[in-house]
């Protein structure tokens, strides 16, 4: 049987990456997805990609409004929730001295607030049983020069997961963790400025990490997948790091 057959399930960020990866993942396993990203027409790509049993709504975390809409979308088409993937999240290298207001409010904005109310706003929506995986950041672990914000965000998100783990035991919820290491994903030719750039940073990337290379989206679906499911079913509160040994060696 599949793992999560029958399963209702919202990836935010998934149009692309990690949350395209895993939506595609979740999709093959028997769920029905919601996903929702800030471009349409990356989403509009990313669901004909996925296929089936799949909807796509467009919208951004940190505008409220848009998260309720995503959920009054989730309720008229399937009435209820089991899965969230919280994976939506902006990243934006700074170094200290030129850190700007509007680049810690918009990461903050995005990947704290944001993440909080994705959650606490799909409640009512959410079955006994139910799980929930926050998509952290093996950076949180670390102290890395121009990573200090977003850094700080990936700390509030694992802090939330042992929080609503003790707080929504008693439906039977779960809540854990993910923190990726660098993957592969279209974050970083962003980051870098182009595609040959990304090359190069994604090599130099792959050589500071204990396994030799960075990840690759699939890999982050596949520990989604086990945080989702009964696979994991006697795990609430933890963190998952899969990143190569980043944080671990």
């Amino acid at each position: 049987m599949s793992k999560l057959e029958g399963k209702i399930a919202v990836v935010t960020g998934g149009s692309s990456g990690i949350g395209l990866a895993t939506a595609k993942r979740f999709v093959a396993e028997g769920a029905y997805v919601f996903i929702t990203g800030r471009r349409a027409a990356e989403l509009e790509k990313a669901k004909a990609e996925i296929g089936g049993n799949v909807t796509a709504v467009q919208g951004d975390i940190a505008n409220l409004a848009d998260i309720d809409r995503l959920y009054e979308t989730v309720k008229a088409e399937k009435g209820a929730l089991d899965v969230i993937v919280a994976n939506a999240a902006f990243v934006e290298q700074v170094r200290l001295p030129e850190a700007t207001a509007e680049h810690f409010d918009r990461t903050f904005d995005v990947n704290a607030r944001g993440t909080f109310f994705t959650v606490q706003k799909a409640l009512p929506l959410l079955r006994r049983g139910g799980s929930i995986v926050l998509v952290a950041s093996a950076n949180w672990m670390k102290g890395l020069p121009e990573y200090t914000v977003y850094s700080a965000t990936k700390a509030a998100v694992r802090s939330f997961a042992k929080s609503w783990a003790a707080e929504l035991k008693d439906r039977g919820i779960r809540v854990n963790s993910l923190s990726p290491g660098p993957i592969d994903t279209p974050i970083i030719d962003g980051m870098a400025g182009s595609a040959e750039a990304g090359r190069i940073l994604k090599d130099q990337m792959g050589q500071a990490m204990p396994i030799g290379r960075i990840g690759r989206p699939g890999e982050m679906a596949a520990a989604a997948l086990f945080l989702a499911s009964d696979e994991s079913s006697y795990s609430t509160g933890i963190d998952l790091p899969a990143d190569g040994g980043f944080s671990q060696l």
